[in-house]
């Protein structure tokens, strides 16, 4: 472990001189005391490593010393054919310039390196779409793409989804677009709206590029804008994907579950309300069922999830989610009390309340 670190450390020095103790320590998640112990093993290496002080001080080399450190090891040349997604690449319009760049590298790789690369090719294959969804790149998401890298303004038209099924309507914003985000096969643009009037402050919002109908430079915009140095990408999505799926669970249901249901719940509900529903469930009653109040988006998604637990789950709370679990139950009842094909099941009334769902 402590030789990784050194060989890090070095190649960080050398990457970025000027690095301080302290920005060291945060780098290779140490105490301070251990970066200045690791400083003084490497000079003891032979590795010239010297410490400067003042405003412009840190760590540096000798000028003109490289390490030799940047061999690449074969479990480091596997990991690096795998780091990218092949339709990730695809959707960006980057799949030849990828191919290109694995040619070089394989060129300037040792026989033995390029043999463990080109196995793991053969080996692992990435496929970031989800289960029973048609991928499709968005048709803006190269062009939008550019404007992530040069950093440009852009002015996009955004077809914004309507509430309680009302058609989507379009809104226009200027985005400086900061990165983009791959989840479950569909694209997203995180980036920063610039404050429309003197003395308020910008907001950063996400947008899918698939709704996304139009985009062009933004007028006047000549130059690129200038980014926050702070902004994390990584770290900003993941708070943004939690806050989101908290906020979509805006409604409570109280269910009754038996031992079966419990354990399928997390399998029908939303992770993020069930972990903590079942954290504060009942105890089990005498025939082993436990009550919970679990958040959900709203009635009708959980009428949709939950009957996908038949009879392990009993809806108690709201009245009108019961009812209409009521009504299911009796519609479905008519249909299998009659013969298969038996016109005299289930009236049409009495199946549009679950086919509603479907």
């Amino acid at each position: 472990m402590r030789a990784a670190r050194l060989i890090r450390m070095a190649l960080l020095v050398q990457s970025s001189p000027g690095l301080t103790a302290d920005a060291l320590a945060r780098e290779l998640d140490v105490s301070r005391r251990t970066v200045i112990r690791d400083v003084q093993a490497l000079q003891e290496a032979g590795v010239p490593i010297r410490s400067e002080r003042g405003r412009a001080g840190g760590y540096r080399l000798a000028p003109g010393h490289r390490t030799r450190l940047t061999t690449l090891h074969p479990t480091e040349a596997e990991t690096l054919y795998l780091s990218g997604l092949p339709t990730a690449l695809r959707d960006l319009g980057l799949s030849d310039a990828a191919d290109t760049a694995r040619l070089k590298l394989s060129a300037t790789l040792l026989p033995s390196l390029r043999a463990a690369a080109e196995a793991s090719v053969r080996r692992f294959h990435l496929d970031a779409p989800a289960w029973f969804r048609e991928p499709s790149a968005p048709e803006l998401l190269p062009e939008l793409a550019r404007a992530v890298w040069s950093d440009r303004t852009v002015e996009l038209d955004y077809a914004r989804p309507g509430r309680d099924g009302a058609p989507p309507h379009t809104v226009t914003r200027l985005l400086e677009p900061y990165g983009l985000v791959l989840k479950a096969g569909v694209w997203y643009v995180v980036g920063r709206v610039p404050a429309e009037r003197p003395g308020r402050d910008s907001t950063w919002r996400t947008y899918r590029v698939d709704r996304v109908t139009a985009l062009a430079p933004a007028s006047g915009a000549g130059d690129p804008f200038v980014r926050d140095p702070s902004f994390d990408l990584a770290a900003h999505w993941q708070a943004h994907a939690a806050g989101f799926a908290r906020a979509l669970l805006r409604t409570t249901v109280t269910v009754r579950l038996t031992g079966r249901g419990v354990r399928r719940l997390p399998a029908v509900a939303d992770p993020a309300g069930v972990a903590g529903a079942l954290a504060s469930a009942t105890a089990p009653d005498a025939a082993g069922q436990v009550t919970l109040d679990l958040p959900v988006e709203s009635e009708d998604v959980a009428f949709g999830q939950l009957t996908g637990l038949g009879a392990d789950v009993e809806v108690l709370a709201p009245a009108g989610l019961r009812a209409r679990f009521r009504e299911h139950a009796r519609a479905l009842a008519a249909l299998y009390d009659a013969a298969p094909g038996d016109q005299r099941g289930a009236s049409d009334d009495q199946r549009g309340a679950s086919d509603d769902q479907r």
